[in-house]
């Protein structure tokens, strides 16, 4: 039996902001007449081969919002836009105005009241603080790769949470709805909390989901989140669906 965390460190693109739904918007109104699908699921293509160059060394510490800005600029160019530069830095900024779920906020205030609750995100400092003024999330607090210099999967950002709160990694649970940020977790030591975002990469894609019963416990949103934690001690390991 799993004794309840004391901490809850949220992974947040895609799991608590809906990423692929607020870039879609913003390049829709910013550029008539482009997918903004299919731009937003371009540009997030470039995400973990950027992250990679930096974890493997070839490229210096980089922050997301950097790293952000070299894909746009390749995104852009290979679909065929010129945008201004004042332009350019406006959509850039788009993922620091990223929108909540609409469970998020009132599935974050429940667990806040028995939790801490904290970011263990890619995204930098600014970033997070900008997206949690923008979307009201409530967070005890912010800590991001750019604390650790390490990129999510490197174990120092996991363990880097309970070193920050001076607990174990088993009192610390990551929430996120990436089941490879989940298990990197699990190989540190930390529980895990699957949650589920079907439309995280839009209308139409299909996430294939593995064995959730690895995981301490999985959920469909953060309120059944909520719920299943309250229960977490005497009804084991939970899938979405079962009680």
């Amino acid at each position: 039996m799993q004794p309840a965390p004391l901490i809850l460190a949220f992974d947040v693109f895609g799991t608590v902001v809906d990423w692929h739904g607020s870039i879609s918007r913003e390049v829709t109104a910013l550029i008539p007449g482009e997918d903004g699908n299919a731009f937003a699921t371009a540009w997030r293509a470039g995400y973990k081969p950027a992250m990679a160059e930096v974890r493997s060394g070839q490229l210096g510490w980089t922050k997301i919002d950097d790293l952000h800005r070299r894909i746009l600029d390749q995104v852009l160019k290979a679909r065929g836009h010129d945008l201004g530069e004042g332009q350019r830095q406006h959509l850039n900024r788009a993922w620091h105005r990223l929108a909540p779920w609409p469970d998020t906020i009132a599935g974050m205030q429940r667990l806040k009241a028995h939790f801490t609750l904290c970011t263990l995100s890619n995204g930098n400092l600014g970033l997070l603080a900008n997206m949690a003024k923008h979307a009201g999330l409530p967070w005890d607090l912010i800590l991001s790769a750019e604390v650790f210099r390490h990129y999510k999967p490197d174990p120092e950002t996991y363990l880097g949470v309970a070193e920050v709160f001076d607990v174990r990694p088993a009192q610390v649970m990551l929430v996120a709805s990436h089941e490879d940020d989940l298990d990197a977790a699990a190989a540190c030591g930390l529980q895990t909390a699957y949650v589920s975002r079907p439309l995280e990469h839009g209308p139409g894609v299909t996430i294939r989901q593995g064995d959730l019963s690895r995981f301490t416990v999985a959920a469909h949103d953060f309120n059944d989140l909520a719920d299943r934690l309250a229960d977490l001690g005497g009804a084991g390991r939970t899938t979405p669906g079962q009680s």
